[in-house]
């Protein structure tokens, strides 16, 4: 079968199209006949060689991705939910044996897939699980209440703007920190307050909560420079690990979507927000396998508004 490949770690030119074998679903397993995988950062931090310390004494070559899409050619011993022809999405971890998600055929745990909502297509669909799952870890964390407030830095991206359209199905209030440019997306996601990106942001979103607000997201990567929008004893989840002092009894969290990708009922979660339309798909362009170098100098630009996904 036709995967993307990871031959040795360095630039996007490092990104190749080989043949290698088909997988075999073992028990609780699900073979999919991949037709979209979306690309991620995490797929540019795993070529350029940055999460060698999870592959541990794997050898390569290695296949990125994590989320996918596609119909289900074979199932393992003991399933019994998903049969043959069923159509799924779901996030696999690309640091095990059979790596990641990009490849034509991907076995998979069957606890972390969904059936994918009905009208939707497999490039879009395929953009929801992991970031859906990464939001959805991060306010099961953050615990917060109906008509809690919540800000989210950096809520014109991927995983931002998840987190806005989710906080809100959770009956939260959602001050949106983002790009000016991005305004009018961003408050049709649901944003109750917009402010704009800059080096007064988190101060001003302190001003106007008068005080603060109870938790934050920081899907921008801010780190320190965000404490400032948190009441005296908020809570702050990071997506990146967080290297700066806190203050003010604020609390700090990481979350890291590795850990839920077998939690079946988060994962129902996602995939029912989905099915609501509650989580709006972002494609940023479709690309052959062949042009995988090329989503990941999109994500190295910077700026995208959606995810790049390969179709096989």
């Amino acid at each position: 079968m036709r995967a993307v490949v990871i031959s040795a770690f360095g630039g996007p030119e490092v990104l190749a199209v080989a043949e290698v074998e088909p997988p075999v679903p073992g028990p609780g397993q699900v073979r999919v006949q991949v037709a979209a995988a979306a690309v991620n950062p995490t797929d540019a931090l795993l070529r350029s060689g940055a999460q060698q310390a999870f592959l541990g004494d794997l050898p390569g070559p290695y296949i990125p991705g994590m989320d996918l899409a596609g119909v289900v050619d074979q199932v393992g011993e003991g399933v019994t939910a998903l049969h043959p022809g069923d159509r799924v999405m779901g996030a696999v971890s690309p640091w095990r044996p059979a790596g990641g998600a990009q490849a034509a055929l991907v076995a998979l745990p069957a606890a972390s897939l969904v059936a994918t909502p009905e009208g939707m297509s497999d490039e879009d669909a395929c953009t929801l699980p992991m970031n859906g799952l990464t939001v959805h870890s991060a306010l099961s964390t953050l615990a917060l209440g109906p008509g809690d407030t919540i800000a989210v830095f950096g809520a014109a991206g991927a995983i931002g703007g998840m987190s806005v359209q989710q906080a809100k199905a959770r009956g939260l209030n959602v001050v949106a920190v983002a790009s000016d440019a991005d305004r009018e997306t961003v408050e049709a996601m649901g944003a109750d307050l917009f402010v704009a990106r800059g080096d007064d942001a988190a101060r001003i979103v302190r001003d106007e909560t008068r005080g603060g607000v109870d938790g934050i997201i920081d899907a921008a990567k801010l780190g320190q420079s965000m404490l400032a929008a948190a009441r005296d004893e908020g809570h702050v989840v990071t997506l990146m690990p967080f290297t700066g002092a806190t203050e003010r009894g604020i609390v700090i969290d990481r979350v890291f979507v590795i850990d839920d990708l077998e939690k079946a009922e988060a994962v129902a979660e996602v995939g029912e927000l989905a099915a609501r339309g509650v989580l709006t798909p972002r494609v940023a362009q479709v690309l052959a396998p062949e042009q995988a170098g090329d989503a990941h100098r999109m994500l190295g630009r910077g700026g995208l508004r959606g995810r790049p996904v390969i179709t096989f």
